[in-house]
C-alpha cells in the first residue's frame, strides 16, 4: 500500500465527502431525514428514535456519521425511471453493485413471469393476489423465509408470524451469516445472546480491545469511544491481522482539536495475529495473566465453573505451540497481558473476524475466557460488546425471526394466536440454499437484503437461487441480488417504504440491547407499501378464515401489544409509543455478576486450537470504506490507498517471494473457485491475504461452523496460480 502511514482515519476527507453527499441529496431533502426522530438506518451502534435523529442514548449531538449519510442518501433518491424495464435483466445484471444503487429507489411492483427475460411494471392487486396464489400453491415445508437486518421489530414479528401460522418453520434472518456464532458463544459461557454493556459502559472503560473488527470503516462512532478513552489515559488494544490506518489514528470531524492535529491516536496496543489462529492468542494472553498473578481469583471462585479444566488445559499447553500457530512471540502476548492486568474496566469488542470461520463460536468463546479470567463481565464499565452490523439486525433476532424459538416464547404465541406452529426444526440460512439447490424448495419470501450477494460460492449461491420457482422479494431498491440468480421461474420484486417512511411508528434494536422509536411519517414515492401492510395483506389472502387476522394484525400498535406479551424483557414496548420512553431490554445490561446459565454463574469453557489451514495463504473476506453490507457506495477504498473492488492485499515479503509485483493482474484460487485480481500490498503477516465482499464471495466454500451455521468467509485456504 502506497505511503500507508500517511493514510489517516476519518478527517477533512470525510467530511468533503459528507457534504457533497448531502448536496446531492438536497440540504432541505438531508436536513428533514437526518434531523426526523428515526432511528439510524445503518449500523446497529444506533443513534436516532425520539432523542432527535442526530443524537444517541447519551443525548450526544451530532451523533452522525459518513454511513448515516449514506444510507440517508440511498432512501432519498426519486424512483427508477419505468425506461430502464425495457431492458432485458441481462442488461441490468451487467451493471456493478454501486451502478445499481444510483439506478434510483424501487417505486413499483415488478413481476417477471416463469421464462421471461424482462421485468414488467404491475399493480399492487396484481402483485398480492399472485403472491397469494403462489403461495398457496406451496407445500410450506418446500418454502422459506429471509430478512435482513432493515426491517422494523413489527415487520419481523409478523413476518415469522405468518410464516409459522403458514407451516413452516423454515425462518431465518442475515445472522447466520454474520453474528449467529456470537449469540452461540455468549450463550455458552455468560448464558446471554448479547451485549452484557450498555453505551455508557464505555464512558468509563479504561481499557477496550477490538478484535477482529474496522470500526473506522464499519462503526465510525465507535471510534469517538475509542478516541475518548485514550484521552482519558486508558488503553485501546487492537487485535486484527491487518494493520488498518484509521484503527492507527483517526481525525473525528466532530472534534476540532483531533482534526487540527491531524487525527487521534486510536491503537495503544496493535497486535497482528495471523488470520484464524486468534483462539491460540486469546489462550496465550490467558496464560500469561495465569503465570503473572494477575486473575480474579475471587471472581472466578464465588461467579464462575469450569476453571479448573481452563486452567489444566492451558496449564499443558505449550508456548511454543502458542507462538508458532499464531505468529506472534511470548514476549509480545505477555506485554499484552499486562496491560490487561493494569485495566479496572475493561470492555472486549469484536466482529466478524470472529465469527467467519469455522470455530467461530470457540473464538468468542475464547474472548469471554479472557474476559471473565479477571472479572470483567458483570460490573459497570466493563463486559462484552459484539459489534453487529445491519441497524435492526439483533432486533429480529429478539422478536423471533429464527428457525428455533425458545419454548417458553413459542407456546406464549400459539397461546396469544389460538393456533399451533409446525414442530419441524427450522432450517437455517446455508441449509435452506443447499435445499433449494437440491431441488427441495419451491418458494421463498426474502425481506430486504441481498441473499445471493451474501452467500459465499457465488455459483452455489446462483445456482440454489435459480432452482426456486418463485421468488418474492419486499426491497426500498434493486441490488444485484435482484438480477442474479432469477432461473426460470417466476419473480415478484415489491416496493417497499424506508424507515422514515413507514406509515405508522416502528421500533429497532441497537447492538447496545437499547429500544428505539421511529415516527416515520416522510412522504418520498406514492406506490410504495410498508412490509407490514403488504404482509399483512398476503397473510389474509394465504390464511383467509383462520384465528389471525392479518389485516388488523398489521397494525404496529396491536404488534407491539403482542410482542410485549410475548417475548421476555420487552413488555415495555406495549406503551412506547404513547409514552415515548426508549428502553434498554431487561436482564441482559450485566452490571452485577449474575448470569443467565441455569447455575447463575459464568462458565469457562476449553477452546482447542484448531488446524492451521492447507492453503499457500488463508484469506478474510473484507469490507472497504465505501460499503455497507453489499451495498458498494464507493468503488475505491480511500483507507487501503485507493484501491479498488478487484484488489487482493498481500505482505510484501509474501509478493517477493511469490514474484508478484504491486498492481500486477494475478489468479487466486480455491478449492471452490478462482478470481483476477490486482496485487496490492498491505501490512499484513505472512501467509495472509484480503479481498473484498462480495466479489471475493467466488473463492468461499459453502462449509459452516457446526455449532452456529456460519459460513468461513475468514480464514480461507487460497493460493496463486502458476504464471502469474
Amino acid at each position: 500500500m502506497a505511503d500507508g502511514k500517511q493514510i489517516v482515519g476519518g478527517g477533512p476527507k470525510k467530511v468533503l465527502y459528507t457534504l457533497a453527499t448531502i448536496g446531492r441529496m438536497g440540504v432541505g431533502k438531508a436536513a428533514k431525514a437526518l434531523t426526523a426522530k428515526n432511528a439510524c438506518k445503518a449500523c446497529a451502534y444506533g443513534m436516532g428514535g425520539q432523542r432527535g435523529g442526530m443524537t444517541n442514548e447519551l443525548n450526544e449531538f451530532p451523533s452522525v456519521c459518513n454511513k448515516s449519510v449514506q444510507a440517508q442518501s440511498t432512501d432519498i433518491q426519486p424512483a427508477i425511471p419505468l425506461p430502464i424495464f425495457e431492458h432485458e435483466i441481462a442488461d441490468l445484471a451487467e451493471l456493478t453493485g454501486k451502478e445499481m444503487e444510483h439506478l434510483g429507489r424501487l417505486g413499483t411492483p415488478l413481476f417477471k413471469a416463469r421464462g421471461a427475460q424482462r421485468f414488467v411494471p404491475v399493480d399492487w392487486e396484481f402483485a398480492l393476489a399472485h403472491a397469494a396464489q403462489k403461495l398457496g400453491a406451496t407445500a410450506p415445508q418446500r418454502s422459506f423465509f429471509y430478512s435482513s437486518g432493515r426491517s422494523s421489530n413489527e415487520a419481523g414479528f409478523l413476518f415469522q408470524l405468518l410464516a409459522r401460522a403458514y407451516g413452516t418453520n423454515n425462518v431465518n434472518n442475515c445472522s447466520y451469516y454474520c453474528h449467529q456464532a456470537t449469540s452461540e458463544g455468549l450463550a455458552t459461557t455468560i448464558g446471554k445472546a448479547t451485549s452484557s454493556v450498555e453505551l455508557e459502559d464505555l464512558t468509563g472503560a479504561d481499557l477496550i480491545f477490538v478484535i477482529g473488527a474496522n470500526p473506522s470503516s464499519n462503526h465510525p462512532r465507535f471510534i469517538h469511544m475509542l478516541k475518548n478513552c485514550r484521552e482519558r489515559g486508558g488503553q485501546v488494544i487492537v487485535i486484527n491481522p491487518a494493520k488498518e490506518p484509521g484503527l492507527v489514528k483517526f481525525a473525528v470531524p466532530k472534534s476540532p482539536s483531533s482534526m487540527l492535529k491531524g487525527g487521534s491516536e486510536i491503537a495503544s496496543d496493535y497486535c497482528q495475529p495471523r488470520i484464524g489462529s486468534d483462539i491460540a492468542l486469546m489462550k496465550g494472553i490467558a496464560k500469561a495473566v495465569l503465570e503473572l498473578g494477575l486473575a480474579d481469583t475471587g471472581f472466578i471462585a464465588a461467579h464462575s465453573s469450569g476453571f479448573a479444566e481452563f486452567h489444566a488445559d492451558l496449564d499443558a499447553l505449550d508456548w511454543d505451540a502458542i507462538t508458532a500457530a499464531c505468529g506472534i512471540s511470548r514476549e509480545e502476548i505477555t506485554h499484552l497481558a499486562r496491560q490487561y492486568g493494569r485495566a479496572k474496566h475493561a470492555v472486549f469488542a469484536w466482529g466478524m473476524g470472529m465469527t467467519h470461520h469455522i470455530h467461530g463460536v470457540a473464538n468468542v468463546e475464547a474472548i469471554a475466557n479472557l474476559a471473565m479470567l479477571r472479572g470483567m463481565v458483570g460490573k459497570r464499565f466493563a463486559g462484552l460488546l459484539p459489534l453487529r452490523g445491519h441497524s435492526n439486525v439483533q432486533g429480529i433476532g429478539t422478536i423471533g425471526v429464527k428457525p428455533v424459538l425458545a419454548k417458553d416464547v413459542l407456546e406464549k404465541m400459539e397461546a396469544a394466536f389460538g393456533v399451533t406452529f409446525p414442530e419441524a426444526k427450522g432450517m437455517d440460512t446455508m441449509a435452506c440454499l443447499k435445499a433449494a439447490e437440491a431441488g427441495a424448495i419451491d418458494s421463498a419470501v426474502i425481506m430486504g437484503g441481498n441473499l445471493w450477494g451474501a452467500t459465499p460460492d457465488t455459483g452455489f449461491a446462483s445456482r440454489a437461487m435459480e432452482a426456486i420457482g418463485f421468488k418474492l422479494f419486499l426491497t426500498t431498491t434493486l441490488n444485484m441480488g435482484h438480477v442474479h440468480g432469477l432461473g426460470h421461474g417466476e419473480v415478484l420484486v415489491l416496493p417497499v417504504t424506508a424507515r422514515d417512511e413507514e406509515w405508522e411508528p416502528t421500533t429497532q434494536e441497537s447492538m447496545f440491547n437499547y429500544v428505539r422509536l421511529s415516527d416515520g411519517g416522510i412522504r418520498r414515492l406514492e406506490n410504495v407499501r410498508p412490509e407490514s401492510w403488504i404482509l399483512g395483506e398476503i397473510g389474509a389472502r394465504v390464511l383467509p378464515g383462520g384465528p389471525i387476522d392479518f389485516k388488523a394484525f398489521s397494525a404496529h400498535a396491536k404488534v407491539r401489544d403482542a410482542i410485549a406479551a410475548i417475548v421476555p424483557g420487552m413488555e415495555e414496548l406495549a406503551d412506547i409509543d404513547v409514552a415515548k420512553r426508549e428502553f434498554h431490554i431487561k436482564s441482559r445490561v450485566m452490571h452485577t455478576p449474575e448470569f443467565g446459565t441455569p447455575d447463575g454463574k459464568a462458565h469457562f469453557v476449553v477452546t482447542p486450537i484448531p488446524a492451521s489451514g492447507t492453503g499457500q495463504l488463508s484469506l478474510a473476506t473484507i469490507r472497504s470504506e465505501g460499503q455497507f453490507n453489499t451495498i458498494i457506495y464507493e468503488e475505491r477504498d480511500s483507507y487501503r490507498g485507493n484501491a479498488g473492488r478487484d484488489a487482493v492485499f498481500l505482505n510484501a515479503a509474501d509478493m517477493e517471494g511469490f514474484g508478484v509485483s504491486e498492481g500486477q493482474v494475478v489468479t487466486i484460487a480455491s478449492d471452490v473457485g478462482r478470481m483476477q485480481a490486482v496485487a496490492r500490498t498491505f501490512d499484513l503477516p505472512r501467509g495472509s491475504a484480503m479481498a473484498y465482499y462480495p466479489e471475493a464471495n467466488v473463492l468461499v466454500g459453502t462449509a459452516v461452523d457446526p455449532r452456529s451455521k456460519t459460513p468461513a468467509f475468514k480464514s480461507v485456504p487460497v493460493w496463486l496460480e502458476p504464471g502469474v
